[in-house]
């Protein structure tokens, strides 16, 4: 062992000259250079520019062979590296000898002279840093598998033997310094030392310190090569790394960043593994320790050698630095600059979180998404808010909260993960690891809402801590939950500013299952001094105890800090566009439409409405609000549903084109279609929207018949070109229409619930029946006779009227009987939203002639399909070529396709029946509450609730009905009104409707007619 307390070889510059001379035939001028424990010359000759080491005398002669052997590795393997080259003796070794007077022997070792300058009289950027680790990487990377006994040493700059500074500690004359040695000792033997055999060892320079290290001065950010490798040995990778850090974070502002430059740059040459990383802090505290012990007990001795007392004071300040920091953050840092997640499996949360989003139990309730938002003002310094919660002044900043909170109609705050925030004033803010820095960034996601309100956890959990934290703006009533689902790794989630009621009733060890309640918002006198809100954060890093998870970060870290607490929003069920906007403003828009667009599209709601995204049941408004959809119908399988959209994305990016040339899709979309349909209906045409398919049905109609009259019913309607409008009752009749054209023939709505009271139940079908008779009986009298009878098979805009049963069979036999055709218009109620059937059509036991369908055809694709029967089809075939552009393109019928294939392979049509029921029973218990409600009505689901004056008169309610709707869509959903009054609640959900969503329906609903009821609304 090589005996570090030996002196140093004392020749003077002419003996040195002479050996330079007589061993390595090299002559010129010669300069001291400060060694350690050798002693080195500077020679400047001929023949280039040198250094003469003259090796300590109580260096194994072995090691110094390892030492030559090492550079004479690197010089094959590496020539490229800027490293020293050895120059053999004139004997032809590596090394030549010199013995004293005194007869003590030296080793001699002459390698070229690097030029540069040492980093120690450089500036340390992040840039020159980062070029050391790559060149230590590189050299590494060229020393593996090389060996040599000297190699296996045993020395005090190894890190393995930071243990025994500890037998040093007594020479440290302070008693705190001692402490905090002690402290980090401790941690080694604990954590480190049993880790260290587990880890790849090889040989390595093992002092990389900054008078080792050059600098290209016309390059300041470049590396120009590593000198000194007299500390070289066997020992473990990472301690490369750990060397070159501890000196150069020495007087960093940003010490750990320093670390990170070199790590990340030996990485990107020699990638370091997970587990060597992590120990990387500990080791360049450990290397720190033994600098400092190692100088406190030969200072006496070696006050004059200023290499060895070079960096002590800084060492002490830099180990009190990192003493203050917790090594779990420091090494996140580390760990996140190799590329490796903040902490070990954090990725895998992020990523497990977003994919069972759709599965949490709500946070709050109503779930946070449905609530109407806003976020906080913390982010202004400024604003009253801010400054009263800075100030200590919650009941001030909560009285401005609620107040603008009530004027907007807002019902959730929102303090977004990283937002900039002044409010984080106290000394308890400022940065442990970059000085002059302070933490500004909240780290968790803040929901403001009234003390007392309840939280619940999204998902199981077994309580970590319960605590109070007693300190001015902290955290109040502090809950951990330690979570562990499957196949995700474990983390914590942190709930801060709460009730103390938590404390009393949780207890470490609890289990709790998913929307089992954690505590309640506390109010200013138990949260820390806040307006009451609930600061929620998840730590991907589960070991840590709650009051060691960061709620508030450095700016420069922000990367890290995402990674190691991730953002919260997802976990409670938060929108994305809760927290920006994109696009034009809602104002901007209506602006925009009118003066860009047709004066009379409607918008719907006084308030518009902007729906940025779909997803499910749900529509999310630009503000980051979800609305459960129960009235747009055409997105059937949900919005958004993947399989549909990968369907259309798919055929999209391969081909589309017209049906004029062969595809594989158009005909194996009209055989799925056909197959859900009786066999009669077997013959398909394709078109873009519900009105071409109708549009097309005219025609062929008119020409099986060569007639144009029709027979349709009240309050119809059928499509938005001019001849569909002419047999829609419920555009000519109203507003800008022309009234009834002369071809057509209206029958009544066979309306049940309004059929006049002496008319049996049993009879209605066959009475409302008359009233078509009637029209072909006028017909008959102008000598005419019907092409059609044109009727959706379950009336929509005419308020969801049921037909009785038997009513089509009435109508059918009668209308063919004069010659014309029954068509059923599908386009609302058809593919399976009924239940039991896949055609509304079928629940009255007839076969049309012609069916129509549209809408949710393609899930929101723009699509559309006629199926008919082939004497109706052969008849349309009267030398006319039939052609529609887009009709049966390839991307549509792909849409078509996935469309089927969702609903089959769901079973929705079972889920349709099943949740349809449900909610008729729940809106007949609402019935039997709310005496407005006048009938109840709906198959699968397409729903409809009758709002009248009074049950006896049955006077519609449309006043109450436009409230209803209007409460309904404040407090998170979307139903309509329909009928000739406008008092029928029309509710048409997607197929993917769940029993949750059905509650959650049903809850809005139960309030909202609560809330009129009592004159709120």
């Amino acid at each position: 062992m090589t005996d570090l307390d030996h002196p140093a070889p004392e020749f003077s510059r002419e003996q040195a000259g002479r050996l330079a001379s007589e061993h390595f035939g090299l002559a010129g001028e010669l300069s001291r250079l400060d060694s350690e424990r050798d002693q080195n010359f500077r020679l400047v000759s001929d023949a280039g520019e040198w250094t003469l080491k003259i090796i300590n005398a109580s260096e194994p002669a072995v090691e110094s062979e390892f030492q030559a052997a090492l550079l004479e590795h690197l010089g094959a393997v590496a020539p490229q590296l800027a490293l020293p080259r050895l120059r053999k003796a004139a004997s032809g070794a590596a090394l030549a000898t010199v013995t004293t007077a005194a007869g003590t022997r030296h080793a001699l070792r002459m390698v070229s002279w690097l030029p540069g300058s040492p980093l120690a009289e450089s500036e340390r950027t992040s840039e020159v840093l980062h070029s050391l680790g790559r060149m230590l990487g590189r050299m590494d990377r060229a020393l593996q598998g090389f060996i040599h006994p000297g190699a296996l040493r045993v020395l005090d700059w190894d890190v393995r033997r930071a243990d025994q500074s500890r037998a040093r500690l007594h020479h440290v004359a302070d008693a705190a310094d001692r402490a905090l040695l002690a402290r980090f000792l401790d941690r080694f033997d604990a954590t480190v030392a049993p880790r260290l055999p587990a880890l790849r060892a090889q040989v390595i320079h093992n002092d990389a310190n900054d008078w080792n290290v050059l600098v290209d001065p016309q390059q300041p950010g470049e590396v120009a090569g590593v000198i000194d490798f007299g500390d070289a040995l066997h020992t473990v990778v990472i301690a490369e790394v750990a060397v070159a850090c501890a000196y150069a974070m020495l007087d960093q502002d940003d010490p750990i960043g320093a670390a990170a430059s070199i790590a990340a740059g030996f990485h990107a040459e020699y990638p370091l593994r997970e587990e060597e990383v992590d120990l990387l802090f500990d080791l360049i505290a450990a290397r720190l320790a033994i600098s400092v012990t190692l100088s406190a007990q030969r200072r006496e001795r070696t006050a004059d050698n200023p290499y060895l007392a070079i960096s002590e004071a800084p060492a002490w300040r830099l180990l009190r630095r990192l003493d203050a920091m917790n090594p779990r953050f420091a090494t996140a840092i580390l760990r996140q600059a190799c590329g490796f997640d903040a902490a070990v499996g954090a990725g895998a949360i992020i990523d497990w979180i977003d994919r069972n989003a759709r599965n949490f139990a709500p946070i709050v309730r109503p779930h946070p998404a449905t609530l109407a938002k806003a976020l906080v003002p913390y982010g202004e310094a400024d604003h009253p808010m801010t400054v009263a919660s800075a100030a200590a002044e919650p009941q001030a900043a909560s009285a401005w909260w609620d107040a603008h909170a009530a004027e907007h109609g807002i019902t959730l705050g929102i303090g977004p993960w990283g937002e900039a925030r002044t409010v984080y004033s106290g000394d308890m803010f400022r940065s442990r690891f970059v000085e002059g820095e302070r933490r500004i960034h909240h780290l968790g996601l803040d929901l403001f809402m009234p003390a007392g309100t309840k939280l619940h956890t999204p998902l199981a959990a077994v309580v970590k801590s319960v605590e109070i934290e007693e300190d001015p703006l902290g955290y109040g009533g502090l809950v951990a939950l330690l979570h562990e689902p499957e196949g995700c790794p474990p983390f914590v989630t942190l709930w801060g500013h709460l009730a103390h009621e938590a404390a009393a009733r949780l207890k470490p060890g609890d289990r709790l299952e998913a929307g089992a309640l954690v505590g309640e918002m506390g109010n200013h006198a138990e949260n820390g001094g806040w307006a009451p809100h609930l600061h929620l954060q998840i730590s991907a890093d589960p070991e840590l105890a709650a009051r060691d998870i960061l709620g508030v970060g450095e700016a420069r870290y922000l990367d890290v800090w995402r990674s190691l607490f991730p953002d919260a929003a997802t976990l409670a069920g938060l929108p994305p566009e809760t927290f920006a906007q994109t696009g034009r403003s809602r104002p901007e828009i209506v602006a925009a439409r009118k003066a860009s667009l047709l004066p009379n599209l409607s918008i719907s709601y006084s308030e518009p409405i902007k729906f940025v995204r779909g997803d499910g049941a749900w529509l999310i408004d630009d503000r980051g609000r979800a609305y459960l959809d129960c009235f747009n119908n055409v997105c059937h399988v949900g919005h958004a549903h993947p399989h549909v959209v990968e369907a259309i994305a798919t055929q999209a990016a391969r081909l589309n084109t017209n049906t004029r040339y062969l595809h594989d899709n158009i005909v194996a979309y009209a055989e799925r279609l056909t197959a859900t349909l009786p066999p009669e209906l077997c013959v398909a045409s394709f078109a873009c929207s519900g009105s071409e398919a109708n549009s097309l049905m005219l025609r062929m109609a008119r020409n099986h018949t060569g007639r144009e009259e029709a027979i349709v019913l009240d309050w119809a309607y059928h499509g938005t070109t001019q001849e569909l409008i002419d047999l829609s009752p419920y555009k000519y009749k109203r507003k800008g229409g022309n009234g009834r054209m002369p071809h057509v023939f209206e029958a009544a709505i066979p309306d049940s619930y309004r059929a006049p009271a002496d008319w049996p139940v049993e009879e209605h079908a066959r009475r409302f029946a008359a009233s078509v008779a009637e029209q072909i009986e006028a017909m008959r009298g102008q000598g005419r006779a019907p092409a059609l009878f044109l009727a959706e098979s379950i009336p929509s805009v005419a308020g969801q009227v049921f037909l009785p049963q038997g009513y089509l069979k009435e109508v059918y036999a009668m209308v063919r009987a004069a010659g014309g055709l029954c068509v059923a218009d599908e386009v609302q109620v058809g593919f399976g939203r009924v239940g039991s059937h896949w055609w509304a059509f079928e629940t009255q036991g007839v076969v049309p002639d012609i069916v129509t369908m549209g809408k949710p055809i393609g899930n929101g694709h723009p699509m559309a399909a006629l199926v008919t029967t082939r004497e109706v089809a052969a008849s349309f075939n009267n030398g006319m070529e039939y052609f529609n552009t887009f009709g049966g393109n390839p991307v549509s019928c792909a849409a078509g396709l996935a469309v089927l294939d969702v609903i089959e392979q769901g079973d929705l049509r079972r889920n349709a029946a099943e949740i349809g029921a449900y909610l008729l029973e729940r809106f007949r218990d609402m019935q039997a509450r709310h005496e407005a409600i006048g009938d109840v009505r709906g198959m699968g689901l397409f729903l409809g609730i009758e709002l009248v004056e009074d049950r006896r008169s049955k006077v519609p309610a449309t006043a109450l009905a436009k409230k209803i709707c209007d409460g309904v869509r404040r407090r998170g959903a979307l139903i309509g009104t329909e009928g000739p009054h406008d008092n029928v609640l029309k509710m048409r959900p997607p197929m993917i409707f769940t029993r949750a969503n059905a509650d959650h329906l049903v809850a809005i609903l139960e309030e909202t007619f609560e809330a009129v009821s009592a004159g709120r609304e």
